[in-house]
């Protein structure tokens, strides 16, 4: 494999307009979505001075996901996925007006803060599952795993320069200008969707409803099975987030930049992987590729309970970052192309709630194990457990250790003239 295929994998972005185009308006909306979240915790905050309402805020957003994640899971199975994303990026647009318009007036009333958020994530949750079909029906199979890295790789830059940026506008405009962010990159991603051709489900002959059994494909297909349980168990066993305060208060005296760079070393090991991908989206044992990074993931938190110079902790949250976007590109990759199209969009929903859910479950379990025992134990055990769990996934899906995407079709050579 020569250097230019270990590399970032840009035939997505040449060979397809239409991707091109909703890969643009899904990175700014991406970058207004990280200013939007500082903002919205920095205005309840302000309003409350109250960590229980701060707290809030992750049922104000978990809630709507997760609920209206796996009806849009139905919907995208049942009617024309480019209109019900129109429809919902539409939503998204009006609730940040919204929520501009409240912080223009003065409004003091939380709760009313707390709705409009609610509202938002209830638009994203419903359109995710018909978003995330777009790859695989925009991009050819063998450059479906190289769309999702460019979007993953989009989404690490948001979160590395999206509250940097978030904190600049705060200082300067106050919280309208960064909800009117906000909303003018839901415009742009609006404008990218509504550039879009139909994308039917199934046999596209129009709505109807969804085919049986879209549910049931999780469990049914062993890739896939595996795919999900090696994920969940990554997630909801080792996620460091919320222990990251404890261990900069434990070893670093509290410093605020530490606490900084602790994100920040994801995001970049993160960025990494994306851009030396090509290795990635190109290796045809992508199932074990996705295995090896989530063990990988499960050693280098483990790596950072037992860190004490700043150097080596950051550098084993750089691994950890690098490991999760690469698990990530592999599932995401392995879903789409192993499900029906008739069925994508539940199977879909279900990757979106456990993607959603899984850190928010580890980030309980870690603080819950912290306050038992200490922030380094609860690293520790949970980054080796997660491991020793993906490792018995292994052991016991063997089809997701042998996948590989699909072969593309040979070109036909032209017959001499």
């Amino acid at each position: 494999m020569s250097w230019r295929d270990r590399v970032l994998d840009l035939r997505p972005l040449r060979r397809s307009r239409p991707f091109r185009e909703l890969w643009i308006g899904s990175s700014l909306g991406a970058f207004g979505h990280q200013v939007a979240t500082v903002a919205v915790l920095a205005q309840v905050w302000d309003l409350t001075r109250s960590p229980l309402w701060t707290g809030a805020i992750g049922l104000a957003t978990g809630v709507p996901m997760m609920l209206f994640g796996l009806l849009g899971g139905s919907l995208a199975d049942a009617v024309n996925r480019t209109t019900l994303v129109r429809c919902t990026t539409t939503g998204q647009l009006l609730a940040a007006a919204g929520l501009s318009a409240q912080a223009l007036g003065g409004n003091r009333d939380v709760l009313l803060l707390l709705a409009l958020v609610a509202v938002h994530t209830a638009c994203a949750g419903l359109g995710a599952p018909a978003r995330r079909t777009f790859p695989v029906l925009l991009l050819p199979a063998d450059q479906v795993a190289a769309g999702l890295a460019l979007q993953n790789i989009a989404f690490q830059a948001a979160m590395l320069v999206g509250p940097a940026l978030a904190g600049v506008v705060l200082a300067g405009w106050g919280y309208p200008a960064a909800y009117a962010v906000q909303a003018g990159s839901a415009a742009v991603a609006l404008a990218a969707v509504f550039r879009l051709p139909a994308l039917l489900p199934g046999t596209g002959d129009g709505p109807r409803r969804p085919q049986r059994g879209g549910w049931r494909t999780t469990w049914q297909r062993p890739a896939i099975r595996g795919s999900l349980a090696t994920d969940l168990a990554a997630t909801a066993l080792a996620m460091p987030m919320a222990l990251f305060p404890v261990i900069n208060e434990l070893r670093y005296g509290s410093d605020p930049s530490v606490l900084g760079l602790f994100f920040s070393a994801v995001a970049v090991g993160g960025i990494a992987a994306g851009l030396l991908s090509g290795a990635i989206t190109r290796h045809r044992r992508s199932g074990l590729v996705q295995l090896g990074a989530a063990f990988v993931w499960g050693l280098a938190l483990a790596g950072f309970g037992l860190a004490a110079p700043l150097w080596l902790a950051l550098g084993c949250l750089a691994v950890a970052g690098a490991a999760d976007t690469t698990s990530v590109i592999t599932r995401a990759a392995l879903i789409q192309l192993e499900t029906p199209d008739e069925h994508r969009g539940r199977v879909s929903s279900v990757e979106h709630v456990i993607g959603f859910a899984g850190p928010e479950l580890g980030n309980f379990r870690g603080g819950a194990l912290a306050a038992l025992w200490s922030a380094p134990v609860a690293l520790v055990a949970g980054g080796l457990s997660a491991a020793l769990a993906v490792a018995a996934v292994a052991a016991t899906h063997r089809p997701l250790r042998a996948y590989g995407p699909p072969t593309p079709p040979a070109e036909p050579v032209p017959e001499p003239t």
